[in-house]
């Protein structure tokens, strides 16, 4: 569903991404694992669009979509959670949500796929008429989720969805994204440094390390890999 061959990319003269190539099969959750800093979420943004890549090929749908603009790349079916939230403090929960279908697919779906969020979440309905500014930073990491099913994707990638939560939390983001599979029959790029819990959810494994891709793997051949948790996860 989506192929990404020899990405290079980077800030300003630096190059953080030296030709990762990632396959991401349709209906399966797909985990790009590897510490904090290593260009993981470099390669979502160059994916979607955000950054501009200086080399490869990104295809989706069998399309090439290297140069496509991000809200071509939404109207396509590929949407990105991205990590630090971003939402619209301001405004209230509902109205952050009906923010996401703006694309013409989701607007027709609005009420419907608000619905569907609030089951995935049911915390956002107790909180629809809330700012999104007083939600715990959970509740923002919900809301950012919800806010990117809005746009009605086949394929959403998450930047670090569990990041600064408690264990709880952390664990209910986890299956929710199962449902997300499960139910929803969505595609899912995952990047995360929660190496055990994304373990557990995916399907199949990338190790990155210093832009590259180190190991691949069904998971539980990088669980079972003493070598491969030691030198790339620090488990």
């Amino acid at each position: 569903m989506l192929r990404v061959r020899e990405l290079e990319s980077g800030y300003g003269p630096m190059q953080v991404l030296w030709k990762p190539s990632l396959e991401v099969k349709k209906g399966r959750i797909t985990t790009l694992l590897g510490p904090n800093g290593v260009g993981k979420s470099t390669f979502l943004t160059t994916v979607f669009g955000s950054i501009k890549p200086w080399g490869g090929k990104i295809f989706y749908e069998e399309k090439d979509v290297t140069l496509v603009p991000t809200h071509k790349k939404v109207e396509m079916g590929l949407v990105l959670a991205p990590e630090g939230k971003h939402l619209f403090l301001n405004m209230r929960v509902y109205e952050n949500l009906s923010m996401g279908a703006y694309v013409k697919k989701a607007l027709a779906h609005k009420e419907e796929s608000i619905e569907l969020v609030y089951s995935l979440f049911p915390r956002l309905k107790e909180r629809k008429n809330q700012l999104a500014g007083s939600l715990s930073g959970g509740e923002q990491q919900m809301l950012t989720i919800g806010r990117a099913l809005m746009t009605k994707p086949e394929l959403i990638m998450l930047d670090e969805p569990s990041q600064g939560l408690a264990p709880l939390l952390a664990t209910e983001v986890f299956k929710t994204i199962l449902k997300m599979k499960a139910e929803m029959g969505l595609t899912i790029l995952l990047v995360e440094q929660n190496a055990e819990a994304s373990l557990d959810a995916a399907d199949y494994v990338y190790i990155m390390h210093e832009g590259v891709i180190k190991a691949e793997g069904k998971s539980e051949q990088i669980r079972n890999s003493s070598e491969i948790r030691e030198a790339y996860l620090g488990v």
